[in-house]
């Protein structure tokens, strides 16, 4: 809710007025620790309050919680602004590349998420995945520096990279040279 609201330029409130009820989680883009809000119809917030205590959900001294919570929503904006451009730079460094190997439509990354298609049949996304993740002892002497990059596989031909509010524009600088370390050493 927050990162297309922020993408769209409107108020979350626009967005959410639309849908039956909203969940919204503050540790995800929003940096904080953990907590989560749920929003809608009186009787379906009763109902998620009695099976959250039903299960032996509940916390004391959660204010602090909150605090961060709240912390995370003033600062929402810019931090989640900071996140889109992040990713909207990563997706223009892989289209930079022309590598053969993988793709991106920038058309397609609005918030801080970024799909990237595999085209061919090696490496799998899984592998590519694993090589990104991996560090070796050739890409340390080559490139003066040990990077470990975590994506998900999410589909047959496509892999996943997202960003959040501890991934730094240093971080994607790094990230981008390893996509390009690893894509030149599968093409060898």
């Amino acid at each position: 809710l927050m990162n297309a609201a922020v993408a769209q330029g409107v108020e979350p409130a626009r967005i959410a007025q639309h849908c039956d009820s909203v969940s919204l989680c503050f540790s995800k883009g929003l940096g904080a620790p953990a907590g989560a809000v749920l929003a809608g119809r009186r009787e379906l917030v009763a109902e998620a309050w009695r099976v959250r205590k039903l299960l032996g959900g509940g916390m004391r001294q959660a204010g602090v919680l909150a605090a961060a919570a709240h912390l995370g929503l003033e600062r929402a904006e810019t931090t989640l602004r900071r996140d889109h451009d992040n990713a909207r730079c990563f997706a223009e460094g892989i289209q930079a590349l022309s590598s053969p190997l993988c793709s991106v439509s920038l058309e397609a990354v609005e918030t801080n998420i970024v799909m990237v298609s595999i085209q061919g049949g090696w490496p799998s996304p899984e592998e590519l995945c694993q090589r990104l993740q991996a560090v070796s002892e050739e890409e340390v002497a080559e490139t003066g520096q040990a990077v470990s990059v975590l994506l998900f596989p999410w589909s047959a031909h496509t892999v996943r990279a997202v960003w959040h509010h501890d991934v730094s524009a240093r971080d994607t600088e790094l990230a981008k040279n390893k996509l390009e370390f690893v894509a030149r050493k599968c093409q060898e």
